[in-house]
């Protein structure tokens, strides 16, 4: 994304991610793109967004969340532990390893109460939204 951002001449900064504490203070907003989106408006994505939206929310920043319609899916996560191992964990992981607790999982889960706004090809919509898209999407 950052690459891309450059390529359009809109500037950003990539950090590495245990760099995000220091530097959330410096930021003007966070955005992430998503590997999924749940109905709740929470999303699933590379480990660690989760820790950036803690950041942001605690340094008062705007998280946004840039994703496709078609990522939005009929799941309703409360917490970590409510992802499915098989989004958790490489499929081979999953087949070659006896304890998964001592593996490190894949994504996260970045509850709505800690999203902005997500940008999708549906238009700019809040968290609560997505329900009401899915269900247009859906039925």
């Amino acid at each position: 994304m950052h690459k891309k951002l450059n390529e359009m001449n809109i500037k950003s900064t990539l950090i590495l991610d245990a760099a995000v504490g220091y530097i959330m203070e410096k930021v003007d907003l966070v955005l992430v793109g998503a590997e999924g989106v749940a109905e709740s408006g929470g999303i699933v994505n590379k480990i660690g967004t989760y820790t950036i939206a803690l950041a942001a929310k605690a340094a008062n920043k705007p998280f946004y969340v840039v994703a496709e319609s078609f990522k939005f899916v009929r799941f309703f996560p409360l917490n970590q532990r409510d992802l499915p191992t098989e989004f958790k964990f490489t499929s081979s992981t999953i087949r070659d390893k006896e304890d998964l607790h001592a593996e490190h999982p894949l994504v996260d889960y970045t509850p709505p109460s800690l999203i902005t706004l997500l940008f999708t090809d549906l238009g700019i919509l809040t968290p609560s939204a997505v329900s009401d898209e899915l269900l247009k999407l859906y039925y």
